[in-house]
């Protein structure tokens, strides 16, 4: 566990070294390009190596939001018109080789539709929403200049949150490790049932789908 920790910490650290805030883009771009590379570590690591240890202070919260927010909409704006110029039957129909099923549509169309456009600023609050919810709005066509003001804001508010949090205790996690040691194995693995259940789960909706529509013929 903790190797598999100091290996994310080194992989961000050199992408940060080599492109600075553009590697903050860049990673944001592939979280909302609903391309699961979780913002909950990015952004975090980013308040501590970009921010933290460069003495940027609140400013540099601020402005390592602003570049997660930018990388966020590029992604956002990628998926959109994906799901804008193919549809949603591009999407059922190649979906499944990045595990989104039609179950995973329909979720996301609901809170479209409950919510109205307001929910490409909320859907940014909220972890694994957020990475999927571009395609519907794009499926409805949602005018595309209030799409990038909501995806910009609610990415940012959200960028902000996890950039002040590395901010503030990223410089303390060696010492928070240590105290918490004990934890690796337990945690270790309760993750690898998570990640197991996860593509079971996935992988059966995906077969059921499948069989549903494409019925064996009657004899």
């Amino acid at each position: 566990m903790h190797t598999f920790e100091t290996a994310v910490i080194e992989v961000a650290r050199t992408l940060f070294d080599h492109l600075g805030w553009l590697g903050v883009v860049v990673a944001m771009a592939i979280e909302s390009a609903c391309i699961p590379f979780p913002s909950e570590v990015i952004m975090p690591l980013a308040g501590w190596l970009l921010v933290a240890e460069h003495g940027l202070g609140w400013a540099g919260v601020a402005q390592a939001a602003l570049w997660g927010a930018v990388g966020n909409l590029i992604g956002s704006v990628l998926a959109y018109w994906v799901g804008a110029r193919g549809g949603r039957p591009l999407l059922e129909r190649y979906g499944r080789w990045i595990l989104v099923t039609r179950t995973d549509l329909d979720r996301a169309d609901r809170w479209f539709a409950r919510w109205g456009e307001a929910t490409v600023f909320l859907a940014r609050l909220v972890p694994v929403v957020r990475t999927f919810i571009s395609l519907p709005a794009g499926i409805a066509r949602m005018p595309f200049g209030r799409f990038v003001i909501f995806t910009f804001a609610g990415s940012f508010f959200w960028s902000f949150a996890l950039a002040a949090i590395g901010f503030q205790w990223g410089s303390q996690w060696e010492q928070f490790r240590e105290r918490a040691r004990f934890l690796d194995y337990p945690i270790a693995a309760l993750v690898l049932v998570l990640v197991a259940w996860y593509f079971w789960h996935k992988l059966r909706d995906i077969r059921r789908e499948s069989a549903q529509a494409h019925p064996p013929l009657a004899e």
